[in-house]
């Protein structure tokens, strides 16, 4: 009985430390991972907004380590611009149609054209500069 009582009290632990590091912040809408190139048309093409494209790998070391940068940066900009994740090796055809040709690439989207683009690991600094002098 006490051995049950202790795998219970630890259980309530684990699932209470899960719950606190679970985010509800209402702003991942505004970062998505493109489906397929349907959805790319739809959420990136036809967009209102500023869309950044994040042309990704997830073999990619400098792309793990760009990833959290981009999102902070797309984050503070609270749904003026947007960040769609585009893996390239689930999309090779949306990736081979932008010139990709190394990762990661950023590319700023207005109108559904490509305005600007960075190649490379970045720093948060050069990435806030970038973003808001093109938005």
């Amino acid at each position: 009985m006490l051995r049950n009582i202790t795998k219970l009290n630890i259980t309530k632990s684990i699932i209470g430390s899960a719950r606190r590091n679970v985010s509800t912040t209402s702003r991942l809408s505004d970062i998505f991972k493109v489906q397929d190139e349907q959805d790319f048309e739809k959420r990136v093409i036809n967009s209102k907004n500023v869309v950044v494209v994040d042309f990704m790998a997830t073999w990619c070391n400098p792309c793990k380590l760009l990833g959290p940068r981009i999102e902070t940066v797309i984050n503070e900009h609270q749904g003026k611009v947007s960040l769609a994740k585009v893996d390239i090796d689930e999309l090779t055809d949306l990736s081979l149609e932008y010139g990709v040709q190394a990762v990661p690439v950023l590319a700023i989207m207005k109108d559904g054209k490509i305005t600007t683009q960075i190649v490379g690991l970045q720093d948060i600094d050069v990435l806030r500069k970038w973003v808001k002098s093109n938005i």
